[in-house]
């Protein structure tokens, strides 16, 4: 059931984000994607490459993520990049690998979608739709993949504060699509010497006073560095956060982008084990 406000009224000045705020909808929204849910009981985990590069590299991550414990394959078809010249994403056929990976697998699909022009093209492919940090922002894209109905990953912009990504999850509630899944990604600040960002474990707890919407971390980009996924896994789980999303490779070393922040399948596989004795205790089984 969507939420529903009266638009005509007007907005708190301190609640602007009048359908994300908890007071529209004192319960938890529980989003559910295919047999997994966000913001209910467990913890879902995301995982797999940055980007999709070959079908042996998609096929073999993703089988290694399923066997570990992962509910949803991660992977860029179409990849958001500093520099022009670098891996830019296979495009439509990355997208028909994710679709291989998921009948192969079973898992799950989230892939982003960078551009109005190609949200109908990843909608045909992918079950959940991720607005990455970079567009956090683009507000007709936010209101052209809240029409498709499917589920939406949206990450924080690495320059956001906690109300403007609130507002931007507004443009997708607006247009009647709940089924939002709040992503903390990390943040620039001004320490880039040891970590890509400064992961902002504050919000989640904020969030969950905030808004009803599920949350879940992203503890690969929100340090850069693949000896600190762990840790910070287990500290956004402590923090109440409802699932996480996490860079998984067969050889971080050879990717096309952010190998500096994948973990390798038997490292996923050792932190799922790490995790599932932590979820058991916080009462919160990852599923």
């Amino acid at each position: 059931m969507a939420v529903t406000a009266d638009l005509s009224a007007p907005a708190s000045h301190s609640r602007p984000y009048r359908l994300a705020y908890r007071g529209a909808r004192p319960e938890p929204t529980s989003v559910s994607v295919g047999d997994v849910r966000f913001g209910a009981d467990s913890v879902a985990v995301i995982a797999g490459p940055c980007s999709v590069e070959s079908r042996d590299q998609i096929l073999e991550t993703a089988r290694a993520v399923r066997a570990a414990g992962a509910r949803i394959l991660r992977g860029g078809a179409f990849k958001p990049r500093t520099s022009p010249y670098d891996f830019q994403g296979l495009g439509r056929e990355g997208l028909e690998l994710l679709a291989e990976a998921r009948e192969e697998t079973g898992l799950l699909v989230v892939t982003e979608v960078m551009d109005s022009l190609d949200v109908d093209l990843v909608a045909r492919y992918a079950d959940v739709l991720q607005i990455g940090s970079r567009n956090m922002s683009a507000f007709r894209l936010l209101q052209n993949v809240a029409e498709t109905g499917k589920p939406i990953l949206l990450k924080r912009g690495y320059q956001a504060t906690i109300r403007e990504w609130l507002l931007s999850a507004e443009y997708v509630l607006a247009h009647g699509n709940d089924r939002v899944i709040l992503c903390e990604r990390g943040i620039r600040t001004f320490d880039a010497e040891f970590t890509r960002n400064t992961l902002d474990l504050n919000a989640v707890p904020v969030l969950k006073q905030e808004t009803h919407l599920p949350v879940i971390v992203d503890p690969s980009h929100g340090t850069g560095r693949a000896d600190l996924v762990a840790t910070m896994s287990r500290a956004a789980l402590a923090a109440g956060a409802d699932g996480l999303i996490v860079e998984v490779h067969r050889d971080p070393a050879a990717a096309l982008s952010d190998a500096r922040q994948a973990l390798t399948s038997d490292a996923f596989a050792d932190l799922m084990d790490d995790l599932r004795g932590l979820s058991r205790y916080l009462g919160r089984p990852i599923g």
